[in-house]
């Protein structure tokens, strides 16, 4: 071997060693430094489900924000007023029309480019309707993927599909950056039903390919910072960063939710490290969080009434009297002061002051007078037989307690009121026993009074759509509030639907406003949304340094 030869190995060994060494650093400069967290949280879905257009339920919302996203988004840490999410910008064409542009370059989460296609189809028979029926609309145009025949939507999202969009005539692709959404009658709720959950968007590659429907519901293909990596129902959602989002690379590597119904564990988990945040937090342990050194709770009031309904087919409902005796024999401002410690606040009947305009200032809280409840009691000829009052475990914050709390108040005026404890909304809604009164919530998504008195209540609103209640008044004004332009109208409108509901024939009586905690981590910089959805962009969470 000659000097020179010899020396070009040295070198290419010197070489090579050199940048086997440099390999590690390499590594090291490339490494995911973003955190990953843990939440507890009570449940994590009602219907096993990540679709909005199944799963409309409280405990689904604070998820699916992060998967994915509507054309028209909110505010969510200020005043919840619509601000530009996958639509860049809106504009009114008439009473009917909304055109949109979409924001170009994002991707979902399988790599695919957002087009006005996957707009149009999300708007489809297939994903919401139903490709047999079309909600009865004619003249539709929606996009069709090839190859997803065989995935319409089932009977139960369907419903939930025309409850949302009751009047969705077509979404038309007007050029390749702008789809106009036509109904076929006025509506000036339309950019909130846009903006609502439910009107997320999807992938039509995604649901192509999908074994089935239930398949697609499970793993949804979305544009948000976070895409689904496992899901197991009742368990926990892992989510994993979309480092191609278009909003920016988010903060969070991984983001799992774990699923500890027992408060106690939740907030013990929380203390001791194992969970970053703990959800549903009631009143009574936030003194014991916010005395920790590196924890402290969150949150407030949210878009969301707590509210008991009645089933009047039930012989001792069926008498308007009872129902009303029934809300007059509840002190409202007792369980306000008792279990929630002040925190909330009784509402002006199941209405928000972010309706602006459609709120009616003058509306009154419920009143609390038992001895009016007695006599009304009285007057219908109540002989004692038992009402069955159906509560789930805690689903809601203070459930059990409130139930128990409601059921003495009902005592005291001479109802006989018997709770019954129920493992799942199936079992609450299930008609092989009579059916008397239960617990639920009502959301109002966005600012109308359409999005919750009559989506939750209307002609196609859940109560009236499992049997519990209907009134031929109270649909015909449903249906002219949903259509009518004339704002004095409508406000006269509502007026007379909460007269109906509320007081003459009640259809539900309202408990409280609604309230959420969490207890988190001090170093974490994070707020919540009145819109119960935990918002995990780069604008919301930051840790701070220790």
């Amino acid at each position: 071997m000659n000097r020179l030869t010899s020396r070009r190995r040295t070198l290419a060994g010197i070489g090579a060693t050199a940048a086997a060494a440099a390999l590690p650093r390499v590594a090291i400069a490339q490494a995911d430094d973003r955190p990953s967290i843990t939440i507890a949280v009570q449940q994590n879905t009602n219907t096993n489900t990540l679709t909005p257009l199944r799963e409309q339920s409280n405990v689904g919302a604070r998820m699916i924000y992060s998967f994915l996203e509507p054309l028209i988004d909110a505010k969510h840490q200020a005043d919840l007023s619509p601000q530009p999410g996958l639509a860049t910008e809106w504009r009114r064409v008439d009473d009917r029309t909304v055109d949109l542009k979409i924001r170009p370059n994002v991707k979902f989460h399988n790599g695919d480019t957002l087009t006005v296609e996957d707009v149009a189809f999300t708007f489809g028979p297939q994903h919401m309707f139903g490709s047999a029926d079309k909600a009865g609309q004619s003249g539709t145009m929606f996009a069709t993927q090839p190859g997803a025949a065989g995935k319409d939507a089932p009977p139960e999202v369907q419903a939930i599909a025309r409850r949302l969009w009751p009047k969705l005539e077509r979404v038309v692709i007007v050029d390749k950056e702008t789809v106009r959404f036509v109904n076929a009658v006025p509506d000036v709720t339309l950019e909130g039903r846009i903006g609502r959950s439910g009107s997320e968007i999807i992938n039509r590659r995604g649901f192509a390919e999908s074994a089935d429907w239930l398949a697609w519901a499970r793993r949804p293909v979305g544009t948000g910072p976070y895409r689904i990596a496992d899901f197991r129902p009742d368990t926990h959602l892992v989510l994993e960063a979309f480092n191609d989002y278009w909003g920016g690379r988010p903060p969070i590597k991984q983001i799992k939710f774990v699923v500890v119904p027992e408060v106690a564990s939740r907030v013990n988990g929380l203390l001791s490290g194992q969970y970053d945040f703990a959800c549903d937090i009631p009143p009574d342990q936030i003194a014991v969080i916010d005395k920790a050194p590196r924890h402290h709770v969150v949150g407030g009031t949210i878009t969301n009434h707590r509210l008991i309904c009645f089933d009047k087919n039930h012989p001792q409902l069926a008498d308007a009297r009872i129902r009303r005796a029934m809300a007059l024999a509840i002190d409202r401002k007792l369980i306000v002061d008792t279990l929630w410690d002040g925190r909330t606040a009784v509402p002006r009947g199941l209405q928000w002051e972010y309706y602006g305009r459609m709120f009616l200032a003058d509306w009154p809280q419920p009143a609390y007078d038992p001895e009016q409840a007695k006599a009304l009691i009285k007057s219908a000829g109540y002989k004692g037989d038992p009402i069955p009052f159906r509560v789930l475990n805690n689903y809601y914050t203070n459930q059990v307690p409130t139930a128990q709390v409601l059921a003495e108040m009902w005592r005291a005026v001479g109802l006989n009121v018997r709770i019954q404890m129920k493992e799942n909304w199936q079992q609450i809604f299930e008609q092989n026993d009579p059916r008397g009164v239960r617990d639920w919530s009502n959301s109002a998504p966005f600012s109308d009074p359409v999005s919750s008195i009559v989506n939750q209540h209307g002609p196609s609103g859940q109560q009236q759509q499992v049997g519990e209640w209907t009134n031929p008044e109270f649909n015909r004004l449903s249906n002219e509030l949903e259509s009518s332009t004339d704002m004095d109208r409508r406000r006269a409108v509502f007026r007379r639907m909460l007269t109906i509901a509320e007081v003459e024939d009640p259809a539900f009586t309202v408990l409280h406003q609604n309230v959420i905690f969490y207890g988190k981590r001090r170093n974490i910089d994070w707020k919540p949304s009145g819109l119960q959805y935990m918002d995990f962009r780069a604008r919301n969470f930051r840790v701070a340094s220790t």
